[in-house]
């Protein structure tokens, strides 16, 4: 079953390697979607993908990398886009 989730992150979450962490743990699940840093300093993703994938994502997402700090996670389920293809880091 393929999941796609929205999500933002508040915290520490920009200029700790935050958006290279979502991709790599991405890339290893084989979850398509993007990751970008926001104005507001928080970090939203898009995330696409085996359903048991995608939690496993966002259970890396909860912890961060290492000089990180994640204060609040929120995501929402939403429709698949079926031209996605790929995990990709946004300016």
């Amino acid at each position: 079953m393929v999941r796609s989730i929205k999500g933002f992150v508040s915290g520490r979450v920009q200029g700790v390697g935050f958006r290279y962490f979502v991709m790599r743990h991405a890339r290893a699940e084989n979850i398509c979607g993007y990751v970008r840093n926001l104005d507001d300093g928080r970090v939203e993703f898009f995330l696409q993908g085996a359903a048991n994938s995608v939690t496993n994502v966002v259970g890396q997402i909860r912890l961060g990398p290492d000089y990180a700090q994640v204060s609040e996670l929120q995501f929402i389920d939403c429709d698949a886009i079926p031209e996605l293809d790929g995990f990709v880091v946004r300016r």
